[in-house]
C-alpha cells in the first residue's frame, strides 16, 4: 500500500504526541508528553512559524516531519529547518521519510524559502544518505552550532 501525506491539524496532536514518544525512545531521551503536546498545539495554532505533516498507510500513523523557518540575514529570505523526521521503523526504507521531505521541500518552495536545513548525528548514516537525495549537505567543516537553553 501507497502512503498518503497530509498536514496535521489539532487532531492530529495525541499521535504526533505517540510518534515523538517512539522517536525519542530510540535515543533513549525520556519525552515530556505535557511539553511536547503544547509544542504541537502552539505550532499547528501559529501556521506562520511553521508546518507538520503525517505519513499513513491506510489508517495507520507511520511518521512525520516539522517543518520551521525564520528569516534569515545571511540569505535575504525564509530558511527552513527540519526540526524532526521520524518514521516508525516498520515502515523504514519504503519511502515515507523521502514523501514526507517532498512535501516539506514543495512547501518550501511555494514559501520562497531560500535555504532549507536540518541537523543529524554524523553517525546517522540512513539519515545523511536521505538528506543528501534531497541535496542537503554538510555546509562548513569550521562553522559549528552552538546553542544555550533558555
Amino acid at each position: 500500500m501507497d502512503f498518503s501525506i497530509r498536514k496535521a491539524k489539532d487532531a492530529d496532536i495525541k499521535t504526533l504526541v505517540d510518534l515523538m514518544g517512539l522517536f525519542y525512545a530510540e535515543a533513549d531521551y525520556p519525552l515530556e508528553g505535557k511539553w511536547a503536546m503544547e509544542s504541537f498545539r502552539f505550532l499547528l495554532a501559529h501556521p506562520s512559524l511553521g508546518c507538520v505533516w503525517i505519513a499513513q498507510e491506510g489508517r495507520i500513523d507511520a511518521g512525520y516531519v516539522v517543518m520551521t523557518h525564520r528569516y534569515g540575514m545571511e540569505h535575504g529570505g525564509l530558511i527552513a529547518y527540519i526540526d524532526d523526521l521520524f518514521v516508525k521503523k516498520e515502515f523504514r526504507q519504503r519511502h515515507a521519510a523521502s514523501m514526507l521531505l517532498e512535501a516539506l521541500f514543495k512547501e518550501c518552495k511555494a514559501m520562497g524559502c531560500k535555504s532549507v536545513a536540518v541537523e543529524a548525528g554524523s553517525g546517522n548514516h540512513a539519515a545523511l544518505g536521505l538528506y543528501d537525495r534531497f541535496g542537503l549537505r554538510q555546509e562548513s567543516a569550521t562553522r559549528i552550532l552552538l546553542q544555550v537553553q533558555m
